[in-house]
């Protein structure tokens, strides 16, 4: 019996100590195989400047690859300023009378034709002008055939020389007077020639001196308008052109010809093209600024904008080449702007470049020698895997 139990002792002992070994293996087989793993996953991420990506990754994320190519740059000079119309092309419009606004129907933005009544004035003193030139003419037809028998009846002695002065310094007198009427109906815009004792009036009409458009109303019916004051601003948009403002330091740079970027204020995204029509050879003093004024290229263009827009311009003066890449190929980290090479299979590697002017989509790479010419770039979807 006693033996029995000291072999249940010893078999319990070895079974306790078998146990303990294997625990003992398994630990230290666990341990090794946990360092072995977490040495290949520092491995893998000792150089944070490869990155990996998978065909799959490629296709979905529209990925592209490129090289570097020659692109062309300008050397662009900004400056700002507006839409405006020649000159001659708009018209502040006045009567040349004083009187009231009897019928004006404008609205800004209506189209008027050159000769179209814009509005009428009313002024009883416009009877008088008319009553006076009736006057003269009727007198005027007398004092010519008295002027004129005078002066035959001086061809034959029969009159005397005072007599035909008088006779002619009444003539000429009255004829000046006449003139100077008619003059003045015209630019009441009253026919001298239909005008009758029976058709005189009071009211006369203020024609439009150009074919646009009513971009101004200063007038109201009732409202006494002397002949100084603007009552209607009429522009003709068919010429508009571009006038810009650059600096003094800019002016050797820009030649006439030479293209400009126009966008507006408001909308950057759209650029129209144009040219420089004329450079300017006086400075404002007050601004240190020269006045550029081009042509819209399209001239289709015109009518999308309206005199006294603001505008944003780059005149385009020189024109160089040099190595560049798709802007989507380059990100700005910190200052630093980064590129994706492609090294072997499916790794990329990130590499800084410096980077120079841009323009059209493009960036100029200054450092373009430190690649060689077949060097392969990710030139789409590069900007996350960077800052990423």
């Amino acid at each position: 019996m006693k033996n029995t139990l000291n072999n249940l002792s010893a078999s319990r002992l070895f079974k306790s100590l078998l146990l303990f070994i294997m625990m003992g293996l398994f630990s230290c087989t666990s341990k090794e195989e946990t360092q072995v793993n977490n040495t290949e996953v520092s491995i893998e991420s000792n150089d944070r400047n490869v990155i990996s990506i998978s065909e799959n990754q490629f296709a979905s994320g529209q990925m592209e690859l490129g090289k570097m190519t020659i692109q062309n740059f300008n050397l662009v000079v900004k400056a700002n300023g507006m839409f405006a119309v020649p000159p001659q092309n708009q018209a502040d419009v006045s009567a040349y009378f004083a009187g009231y606004v009897k019928e004006i129907k404008l609205l800004p933005g209506d189209v008027v034709k050159k000769g179209e009544v814009l509005f009428t004035i009313e002024n009883p003193e416009y009877l008088q002008v008319q009553q006076d030139f009736l006057e003269s003419k009727g007198r005027l037809n007398y004092l010519k055939s008295d002027y004129e028998r005078q002066k035959e009846l001086l061809a034959e002695n029969v009159t005397s020389q005072k007599s035909f002065m008088k006779a002619e310094s009444e003539y000429t007198v009255t004829l000046a007077q006449y003139q100077s009427l008619k003059k003045e109906l015209s630019l009441m815009n009253i026919n001298a020639n239909t005008l009758e004792a029976d058709n005189i009036r009071s009211v006369i009409n203020v024609l439009s001196p150009l074919s646009g458009y009513a971009t101004t109303i200063n007038a109201n019916k009732g409202m006494y308008l002397n002949p100084s004051d603007v009552a209607v601003t009429v522009t003709n948009t068919d010429d508009l052109h571009i006038e810009l403002k650059i600096f003094e330091k800019d002016l050797p740079m820009v030649k006439v010809g030479q293209p400009i970027h126009v966008r507006l204020q408001n909308d950057l995204e759209n650029v129209y093209e144009g040219k420089v029509h004329l450079v300017n050879k006086a400075i404002n003093i007050q601004d240190r600024t020269i006045d550029i004024h081009g042509d819209l290229v399209n001239e289709s263009d015109a009518k999308l904008f309206a005199p006294g827009m603001y505008i944003e311009g780059e005149i385009l003066t020189t024109t160089t080449a040099y190595p560049a890449l798709p802007i989507e190929a380059i990100a700005n980290v910190d200052n630093d702007y980064f590129v994706l090479v492609k090294e072997n299979g499916t790794n990329f590697k990130r590499q800084l470049v410096k980077i120079g002017a841009t323009d059209h989509g493009y960036t100029q790479i200054v450092n373009a020698d430190d690649f060689d010419p077949n060097t392969e770039f990710l030139t789409k979807g590069a900007f996350n895997l960077i800052t990423e």
